[in-house]
């Protein structure tokens, strides 16, 4: 029976034997990073692999290989933070970075340099395949792919006047060994698909974009996905050709399932990370176990989907990943937390530490985060309305994690009339305050529905691959603005 490697040993032979680097190099890092009284300090070492190819208005215009690599190298003592990074993985540049992250530190505290032992290795998973996509060197493979999606989309509409796409693989494999003596090892493949395509009708211009993504190297991209996605672009750009004026005002609105679920995301999920609501920066501050939404409304983060570009095998300070429900049918139940905010809130990491790279700190970050399905028929929740909007797709937004309100903008929307779309409508901006929209919530559909594996989230300059979903729902009361005319 053929044994497969262990992302330890895939780790070991992409970071650290091409670097001269063994376990002893880290646990003696390690100690110099403890030696002047660190209750947490880790090394997070990383390559990440990126092939990219772009189509321009039918044609292959540009490629591009990138490798990134480095280590990281963090100390901490209360909520103070010594951090340093490096582009160098040898033995001497890392043992001049730890000595760098000890001279940042603080005063006082001197211990001998003591080699950290390493126990086990972190168990695997099964949550993605360990493989690399992009070892396909094969061009036209992937310019073919492309050339597919132009031709799919010219032929669903003869109003398509141009296509655009790219894709893009990354191959990631990291390293995290800490104080504690834990060692641990991911392999993160990524392959995503953004298509855009322009429709033109009667003098009048309209845009649809649409994208997928996951887990898997381009197989995973099978003909039947990629023209669901190329069908969404299509539908979006044409719908807008013949979209009205939005109206404004307060008014009901349904969000459909899936990829509106970035609205509760940012308006609602980044007030639930923990680093918030220890500088008492939340809207949720010191509500653990107050109900903050109606009865049937419940919120999880979960890093364990399958394939998901929001999973995660372990996080990235060597945590396995925890399903933590966050609103329970109403009630706040949990936080999403990372180790140094949760040592300083007295409890446990749920696996929430991430960050963009080695060259920047881990914090509390979300998954993939949903709202749990309710028992609603969804042609039920939009007979329920006899004047209001129906959000299909978003665009931009912007929030402030504080006050928790935001405004968010569709790229796909419909007028409801009398329970019926009736029209599509261009320029709805939903505006609002995250609880505000939380205790809106009257009607939950059956008919959970993740992203397509398009959402992306940033936080403090550095932005992460997520997950976002939701069942369709009915917010009874939400500002909308329009151009009225």
């Amino acid at each position: 029976m053929t044994v497969l490697p262990s992302a330890m040993d895939i780790a070991t032979a992409r970071i650290l034997e091409p670097a001269d680097l063994d376990p002893a190099h880290l646990s003696r890092a390690l100690g110099v990073l403890a030696s002047r009284g660190a209750d947490l300090a880790d090394l997070y070492l990383e390559t990440a692999t990126v092939r990219h190819w772009r189509l321009q208005d039918g044609r292959a215009v540009a490629g591009g290989f990138g490798i990134e690599q480095g280590v990281g190298a963090r100390a901490a003592r209360g909520g103070h933070v010594a951090f340093a990074h490096s582009a160098d993985l040898r033995p001497p540049a890392l043992a001049a970075l730890a000595q760098t992250v000890r001279s940042l530190q603080f005063d006082g505290i001197e211990r001998p340099v003591t080699a950290v032992p390493f126990g086990h290795a972190a168990a695997g998973h099964d949550r993605y395949p360990m493989i690399d996509p992009v070892g396909d060197v094969d061009a036209a493979r992937w310019i073919a792919l492309l050339d597919r999606v132009d031709a799919l989309a010219r032929a669903a509409d003869p109003r398509i006047v141009r296509v655009d796409a790219s894709v893009m693989a990354t191959d990631h494999v990291m390293l995290v060994a800490d104080l504690d003596g834990r060692i641990a090892a991911d392999v993160r493949p990524v392959v995503r698909i953004t298509i855009a395509v322009v429709a033109e009708a009667n003098g009048r211009r309209a845009s649809g974009r649409a994208g997928l993504g996951g887990r898997h190297d381009v197989t995973g991209l099978d003909d039947a996905a990629i023209a669901r996605s190329v069908a969404r672009a299509v539908r979006i750009a044409t719908t807008n050709l013949d979209a009205r004026a939005a109206p404004a005002g307060e008014m009901p609105v349904v969000l459909a399932p899936g990829y509106p679920g970035v609205l509760f995301h940012e308006a609602v999920g980044h007030g639930l990370e923990s680093d918030h609501h220890r500088k008492r920066l939340s809207v949720f501050t010191d509500r653990i176990g107050e109900r903050i939404a109606p009865p049937g409304v419940t919120v999880i983060d979960d890093g364990g989907l399958p394939g998901r570009v929001g999973s995660l095998g372990i996080d990235d300070e060597g945590t396995p990943h925890a399903r933590t429900v966050l609103i329970e049918d109403g009630v706040l139940t949990g936080l999403m937390h990372d180790r140094l905010n949760a040592g300083l809130m007295n409890t446990r990491s749920t696996g929430n530490g991430r960050r963009q790279s080695y060259a920047h700190l881990p914090m509390p970050r979300m998954t993939n985060t949903f709202l749990a399905p309710g028992r609603e028929d969804p042609a039920d929740i939009l007979a329920s309305v006899k004047h209001g909007i129906y959000a299909v797709e978003f665009g931009g937004g912007q929030v402030d994690i504080t006050s928790g309100r935001f405004n968010f903008t569709t790229t796909e929307a419909w007028l409801i009339e009398d329970g019926r779309l009736t029209a599509p409508v261009d320029g709805a901006t939903l505006i609002g305050v995250g609880t505000d929209a939380l205790n809106g919530i009257s009607m939950i559909g059956h008919d959970l529905a993740l992203d397509d594996g398009e959402a992306s989230c940033g936080k403090q300059g550095q932005s992460l691959d997520v997950g976002v979903g939701q069942p369709t729902i009915r917010i009874d009361a939400m500002m909308v603005g329009g151009r009225n005319g």
